[in-house]
């Protein structure tokens, strides 16, 4: 009965290599888990520099730089690349009986950048008004 009794305490070899392989799966998919959220917050973080980069951008047009038709390019930092359109902006058929004394420019801001060897971007647009000098100096 004592030999019986020594025979079934403690763990086999099999039991103790099955509760590793249970152990390194377990491990396996919480560094997964943690590693895939990480990314994510990268990717987020990428995102809200470049918008940040993008309104500062629309920010400087009217203000700091004239409003002149074309585009200009520039880098942000050694990850983000921008490049600014301004754009004469179309009135609709319905719109154009009035005139009203603005010029109307359609802005777009577009940030590239690559993250883990992929092409990442985003596009902001605004619509920015320039008063058209009265003539006669009124």
């Amino acid at each position: 009965m004592s030999a019986s009794r020594a025979a079934q305490q403690g763990f086999t070899l099999i039991e103790v290599l099955v509760a590793f392989m249970i152990l390194t799966l377990s491990l396996s998919v919480l560094f997964r888990i943690f590693s895939g959220g990480l990314n994510n917050v990268a990717v987020a973080g990428n995102y809200a520099q470049a918008v940040l980069v993008a309104e500062s951008q629309l920010a400087l047009v009217g203000h700091d730089e004239p409003l002149l038709v074309g585009q200009s390019y520039g880098e942000a930092g050694e990850r983000f690349r921008w490049r600014r359109t301004i754009e004469n902006y179309v009135q609709w058929d319905d719109d154009t009986g009035l005139t009203l004394p603005v010029s109307d420019y359609h802005v777009t801001v577009e940030v590239r950048w690559t993250h883990y060897g992929g092409n990442q971007q985003m596009t902001l647009n605004k619509l920015q008004e320039q008063k058209i000098p009265c003539e006669g100096g009124a």
